[in-house]
């Protein structure tokens, strides 16, 4: 897939590099979170920046870590984090999210980040429209998303994690329902590749 010159990757070992350059150009994300958190818990990982980025790299090497890259030449420049509920279970507002769950998705986006540099000219589009492409082709299913349901104040862009509601609106999602204070579940059906 290739937009005004980025191109989607998948993340894998091929690409680890790239995904690993784009998280260390910002400080491992989040503190150092290096997309781990949605992931399941590691008892016995190492704790901290590396504990997190070993981790990653495990899930990467094993083939249970998938997200859509936006490249721009070989740097990445943003990323969308997908995966089955069993890959990724820790959603925020997870007791309320269960407690209102109607089903279980066959995938879940729970993450797009894109580099300061690139911000404001579509390439979270792009990583979102990337991962539902890298969904179709692994068989599709019913994805879901939980992004910000954004009001009149505007928001710092650490804190929209998975993007807007309005965003994934125009990918062909649905509105769900609200999760949390600001955030909401969004559904789609991606049909096979």
């Amino acid at each position: 897939m290739e937009t005004d010159g980025y191109v989607v990757a998948p993340l894998g070992v091929d690409t680890w590099g790239a995904f690993a350059g784009l998280v260390e150009r910002h400080n491992g994300i989040f503190g150092g979170c290096w997309c781990t958190y949605f992931h399941p818990s590691c008892a016995d990982r190492a704790p901290g920046y590396e504990g997190s980025k070993a981790m990653k790299k495990a899930y990467v090497e094993q083939g249970s870590a998938h997200a859509a890259l936006v490249m721009d030449g070989e740097q990445a420049v943003a990323w969308a984090e997908f995966g089955p509920p069993e890959e990724l279970p820790n959603i925020h507002h997870r007791k309320q999210y269960d407690a209102e769950a109607d089903l279980v998705p066959d995938y879940r986006i729970t993450c797009i980040f894109v580099d300061k540099r690139h911000r404001r000219n579509g390439c979270a589009k792009l990583a979102l429209a990337g991962a539902l492409d890298l969904i179709a082709s692994q068989g599709g299913g019913i994805v879901e998303g939980y992004p910000y349901e954004i009001g009149e104040k505007r928001m710092s862009n650490s804190f929209v994690y998975n993007g807007t509601r309005t965003m994934y609106e125009e990918a062909g999602f649905e509105f769900v329902r609200p999760k949390g204070l600001r955030n909401t579940v969004m559904r789609r059906v991606v049909d096979p590749a």
